[in-house]
């Protein structure tokens, strides 16, 4: 049997990326020889070397077509319904799109030879089933909790984001003052680690937020491989976000986190999230159970003064939590719709 996967974002080395991979991941696993579309085949060993994952079982090949010749293709939207020709479609939404004419009569047509659409979490499927009139199947991210686990803990808040601003930004900036002020406040011996890709979306960016971090334990890791990324993980106390801060999720959800792999993967360290309060993040932190969601900057410090003089067992809870978004789950709800 034979299998084909899409995704137009690949070298944006994000989590719709690690997404896309283990599904194709899963479906090698299950005996289908699987091929994965991109122009420059080197684009495989990257793709290892940043999650850390063996792709050993899955070809990268120029086009697969359309899904056409295939049993299975797996398709990443870009917000358009694909014409596709495999014997089984998958059609993966990880952005939750909206106000794009969805309910065309050609995208209803196109719609059929769909079999199942998935989405990320239940924030993104809420837009997509009511921008497309569809009712798609929520597969949450696969994340590698069995990769990462805590380690003996140092005094670091961390944040593991890219450092673009395209249709969603981070929040660098936003971290960088919250973490001046408590740092002017009288909490000294903390240091604040922001690590994310550099693969797109830069452009100055990075620069304006090394010069407004400058003279405070501020320290940058750019585009760091996944072993870093363990590593940062295990020993973070605290984990924070603020992407999509500002941003009205109603009329925006392109512009907050869609789910938060990093998240839960600094969760799965033991580091307690702090993150904001819109999106996918709401399906993974239990305010004041397993972490804290904040909607203002003085409740972020609020929160992280709290955490940095008790975490209150919540580290425990964080991994705990986890777990629910293993590797194994996500290839146990990919199986179901196989």
């Amino acid at each position: 049997m034979r299998a084909a996967i899409f995704n137009p974002y690949l070298d944006t080395l994000g989590g719709g990326e690690r997404y896309t991979l283990s599904f194709a991941h899963v479906l090698a696993e299950s005996e289908f020889s699987t091929d994965l579309e991109w122009k420059e085949p080197e684009i495989k060993k990257i793709l290892e070397e940043r999650f850390g994952m063996d792709l050993s079982k899955i070809n990268v090949i120029p086009d697969v077509k359309r899904g056409d010749g295939y049993d299975i293709c797996f398709w990443v939207s870009d917000g358009s319904i694909p014409l596709l020709r495999a014997r089984k479609n998958f059609l993966h939404f990880q952005v939750p799109f909206h106000g794009v004419n969805g309910r065309t009569l050609l995208n209803k047509m196109k719609l059929f030879r769909i079999n199942k659409i998935v989405c990320n979490s239940r924030f993104t499927k809420g837009f997509i089933d009511k921008e497309y009139g569809v009712d798609s199947v929520v597969i949450y991210p696969p994340v590698a909790t069995d990769k990462i686990r805590p380690m003996r803990k140092e005094n670091i808040i961390l944040f593991v984001g890219r450092f673009s601003r395209l249709k969603q930004s981070k929040g660098q900036d936003v971290l960088i003052n919250a973490f001046k002020k408590l740092y002017d406040e009288g909490t000294k011996d903390w240091k604040l680690v922001l690590a994310g890709g550099m693969e797109i979306g830069v452009g100055d960016y990075l620069g304006k937020l090394k010069s407004d971090a400058r003279g405070y334990p501020i320290e940058f890791i750019e585009s760091p491989d996944f072993k870093t990324l363990k590593n940062l993980y295990g020993k973070a106390k605290i984990f924070w976000s603020a992407s999509g801060f500002g941003e009205d999720e109603a009329k925006n959800p392109e512009k907050v986190e869609h789910f938060g792999i990093s998240v839960v993967e600094a969760m799965a360290g033991g580091a307690v999230p702090i993150v904001y309060n819109a999106g996918g993040h709401k399906e993974i932190v239990q305010d004041g159970k397993n972490g804290f969601l904040w909607d203002t900057v003085e409740e972020l410090l609020e929160k992280t003064r709290l955490l940095v003089n008790d975490n209150r067992g919540l580290s425990k809870n964080a991994v705990q939590a986890s777990k629910s978004f293993s590797y194994e789950n996500f290839s146990s709800e990919v199986k179901k719709i196989l």
